[in-house]
């Protein structure tokens, strides 16, 4: 089943190819394509870092779904482009959003940090790093949830709105359960090997296929 596989691809023939250097394609709008992500952990955090390189040409005042973590009851992680163009995210509740430069049909290398200790969360966009905001200090995203790409789901893997998909490519998603130094951050922006996501590491990432998506070699 060629459906559920991972980024260090596992074809239907058994063989095994190198992949880290794949990437998912979202070519069209829809309210059908997504594709799950298999955490190597349970997703209970009090810090992360989450970072991918993210491309689209989608333009205008529409929302665009970067990243979507929901367990039945809660959307615990959120990370979206705005209709105003700011990125912004929420865990269970409320956003906390930043003018950062647009996402466009350039790639681009976005990380996202946080820690429940201080509420400290911060983009980094190329490298550089956002100005901090405090964001729900003292908050514990939960475990036991489901990871989307490409739609985000208003119920446990439901209600999904074609105007909120993503169009366009991702790659290089990794996760970690604590903030990396800027050194790491700007480390892996120049593509230099740094310590490997411990929730998500795209060499080896587990990811199930649904609708129209592609995965594509990064040539």
């Amino acid at each position: 089943d060629c459906s559920h596989a991972t980024l260090f691809f596992y074809c239907c023939d058994g063989s095994t190819t190198s992949s880290d250097r794949q990437v998912l394609v979202f070519p069209f709008e829809t309210d059908f394509s997504f594709v799950a992500l298999i955490p190597q952990k349970e997703m209970g955090l009090r810090a992360f870092t989450l970072c991918m390189r993210v491309a689209t040409e989608l333009e205008g005042e529409r929302q665009i779904i970067l990243f979507a973590y929901r367990t039945p009851d809660y959307d615990e992680l959120n990370v979206w482009r705005e209709k105003d163009g700011r990125i912004a995210f929420y865990l269970s509740g409320d956003g906390v959003f930043f003018h950062l430069p647009p996402i466009n049909t350039f790639r681009t290398s976005l990380c996202l940090t946080w820690e429940s200790r201080t509420g400290l969360a911060a983009f980094w966009v190329d490298g550089r790093r956002s100005t901090y905001q405090v964001y729900k200090p003292g908050h514990t995203i939960r475990p036991k949830g489901t990871v989307l790409l490409g739609q985000d789901p208003d119920k446990h893997l439901g209600d999904l709105e074609a105007m909120q998909s993503f169009v366009g490519e991702v790659t290089d998603l990794n996760m970690w359960d604590y903030v990396l130094p800027r050194s790491q951050i700007q480390a892996l922006h120049y593509e230099h090997k740094i310590t490997k996501g411990n929730v998500f590491d795209w060499a080896t990432i587990e990811y199930q296929l649904n609708g129209n998506v592609m995965v594509v070699d990064d040539d």
